[in-house]
């Protein structure tokens, strides 16, 4: 080990022996210390967390006390006035957290849940609330992660936005006051904020129990103001969990123009902000609806809730969940967010099942549980358990199978252009790799949808054009986000439309239509974690809920044609004029089986996932100025089809019920 002799200065210098003398001795002494039996030259490196008695075998352990945790509330400082009353709005925090390493002064990381559904809605497949005893101290925090974590040494902290529950302030859907509720929680927790034992007192309180390392998790809503406060940068902040969360929130509400819902955000706010924020912030509500025109244009309104150009800073790492099928917060947020992130260098891993709106924790209970205890090991107690070196991706292929991924999409993954192309009846035609010819029409009917448009894949029907495969000769994977470029001449001044890729084959698959979109909630329940007389962490169990269909849709997307020049504004149409229009497909990650056909759907109003024009167009499609630039894993040389293989024709195809309207806003699963 070599040895940097410090400068000091001395009142009176050391002779050169003297020098020579003190510098043997300590050489002499290291060298010692190095041989010694049990020495640093021949001990292991120090596992972090290895001074915590919680941490035993690389992982943390339950052996610390639930039932005597100590259980507080705090109201932290947001430093804005949402509610307009002449004082900046605290947030109420609470939390939960072992009292033995504060009696050591150890201190201990925290996992944080910032959410507006704690009283409004509930969280998790039973909707659970937060409940207080007369004190109004916490009693239940929603879910199983503070019964699990905190008696393996986390700090659990359930978060109001501001506006919601015991919150000042006022919701404002994504924007600066639900990403400053928990940033400023993060703060505190660091020592960069204020916190107060009360609602309206003086009194602060501070967070010196806590090392300041902060996971946030949460599903839905709570995920996406996760990805908002990672998109700050915020120091202290060490990962985030979102699931099932949004990335923009302008495309929550819109497709490139097209409504995906009859109403905007405010409608959302009322569903979610307490008593006391409905009677004072009606003025941010007609912001919300100032700022987000049901016109789909683009305003500074959603710039300020799109975290996707900020993934550049973000710090923490993602450990990203979604559901392939969901239809409420669809798969173009976890797409566009996991390429942004990839681009920063975002240390990352994702789980995408089968199901719609689920949380992993009632579709894959105990091994979801396993690998987030591992990632909060890694990341908030520093433990080298290897978790970081596991395969990146976990996809269900079919109901409770799943396979991995050391990266995703797979490094061998390349985008090919697929070409529609007309067949021997109207409407239905083929799909290749060289382009087509002459035009197909179909006129938009408002009641229809994909389910309809698939089942009639082989069927002249009017109010769609669809193109597939020859069977194919083998597996073929469809691993990313895909784009339809389509010329279309329209009959009237607005007009909408829908892109959908399509498996065309036998298989089982999670019935993600159904109201618990892909599981069925069982009177059985398992423990995770301890319990006491006011929470338990015991939960009904699950099971997947599946369905035998003959087509399965994977992928997605929606336009409003008049949006064809721009993505952020439209315009009327000219009827009779030709416009070129991209629409973007939700990320998807879909094995066509060998036998099966790869189909691609164009057609108007997608009934129930997107909102009907104002007019009833015809459109006319120039086939050889259309096509979908597919990501295929092996690329073009991946498409191989049978030649002589049998297409059967004029055969209706069953699949799951049609998509069921969703309203955006929260209630029990669908939050």
């Amino acid at each position: 080990m070599p040895i940097r002799a410090r400068r000091t200065r001395l009142k009176t210098p050391l002779s050169t022996a003297m020098w020579r003398t003190l510098l043997t001795s300590a050489l002499a002494a290291l060298l010692a210390t190095l041989l010694a039996p049990g020495g640093a030259a021949h001990s292991a490196p120090r596992t972090p967390g290895a001074e915590n008695p919680a941490v035993r075998a690389g992982e943390s352990r339950p052996v610390y006390s639930y039932t005597d945790a100590i259980r507080e509330s705090v109201w932290v400082d947001i430093r804005i006035d949402g509610d307009a009353d002449g004082r900046t709005d605290r947030v109420a925090v609470d939390i939960v957290r072992p009292r033995e390493p504060a009696a050591k002064g150890r201190k201990i990381p925290v996992i944080m849940d910032a959410s507006p559904y704690y009283s409004c809605c509930g969280r998790g497949n039973e909707s659970q609330k937060k409940t207080y005893d007369a004190d109004g101290d916490p009693v239940q925090f929603p879910l199983y992660y503070d019964n699990y974590f905190v008696p393996r040494g986390y700090g659990y902290v359930a978060v109001d936005f501001a506006g919601t529950n015991r919150s000042d302030g006022c919701v404002d859907i994504g924007g600066r006051s639900d990403v400053r509720s928990a940033k400023a929680v993060v703060d505190w927790l660091n020592g960069r904020a204020r916190g107060y034992t009360s609602r309206t007192g003086d009194q602060r309180a501070d967070a010196g129990w806590t090392d300041g390392r902060t996971g946030m998790i949460g599903k839905s809503y709570d995920g996406t103001v996760a990805n908002g406060v990672a998109a700050t940068g915020v120091k202290g902040l060490k990962t985030i969990v979102p699931i099932g969360a949004i990335s923009s929130w302008y495309d929550y509400y819109f497709a490139k123009g097209a409504p995906l819902y009859n109403g905007g955000p405010d409608r959302l706010a009322r569903g979610v902000e307490s008593p006391e924020a409905a009677a004072r912030c009606e003025h941010v509500k007609q912001q919300l609806v100032a700022g987000a025109p049901r016109s789909g244009d683009w305003t500074p309104l959603w710039t300020e809730r799109d975290h996707v150009p900020d993934a550049r800073k973000v710090k923490a790492s993602v450990f990203l969940v979604h559901g392939l099928q969901d239809l409420n917060v669809r798969t173009k947020h976890f797409g566009q967010w996991w390429d942004a992130l990839a681009d920063a260098g975002v240390q990352r891993k994702i789980w995408l099942s089968q199901a719609g709106h689920v949380d992993p924790f009632d579709f894959r209970r105990a091994e979801w549980v396993r690998t987030l205890h591992r990632w909060f090991d890694h990341e908030l107690l520093g433990l080298r358990n290897g978790v970081d070196r596991e395969p990146m991706a976990d996809i269900e292929r079919a109901p409770d199978r799943w396979t991995t991924d050391r990266t995703w999409p797979p490094r061998n993954t390349a985008t090919t252009a697929l070409r529609p192309a007309k067949g021997t009846v109207p409407g239905v035609g083929t799909l290749g790799t060289r382009p087509g010819k002459g035009t197909e029409t179909f006129t938009d009917d408002r009641r229809l949808g994909e389910a309809d448009w698939a089942s009639a894949i082989d069927t002249a029907t009017p109010a769609k054009n669809g193109f597939t495969t020859r069977p194919l000769a083998r597996d073929l994977r469809v691993s990313g986000s895909s784009q339809v470029r389509v010329t279309v001449t329209p009959t009237t001044p607005t007009a909408h439309l829908t892109a959908v890729l399509a498996d065309i084959g036998p298989g089982t698959i999670r019935d993600y239509t159904h109201d618990d979109e892909g599981i069925d909630t069982l009177p059985e329940r398992s423990c995770w974690g301890a319990s006491t007389p006011g929470d338990s962490a015991c939960f009904k169990n699950t099971r997947a809920r599946t369905a035998d269909v003959d087509y399965t849709v994977f992928s997605r997307g929606w336009a409003d044609l008049g949006n064809h020049a721009s993505d952020l504004h439209g315009e009327p149409l000219t009827p009779g004029k030709p416009y070129t229009i991209t629409l973007d497909l939700a990320a998807t990650d879909h094995v066509v089986p060998k036998g099966h056909r790869l189909a691609l759907i164009v057609g108007g109003t997608d009934r129930n996932l997107i909102v009907a024009p104002a007019d009833t167009p015809t459109l006319t499609v120039d086939l050889a100025r259309t096509v979908a630039r597919v990501p295929l894993v092996g690329g073009a040389k991946a498409l191989a089809t049978a030649p002589h293989a049998v297409v059967p024709r004029e055969s209706r195809l069953d699949g799951v019920a049609p998509p069921r309207r969703i309203t955006p806003v929260p209630g029990g699963r669908t939050s």
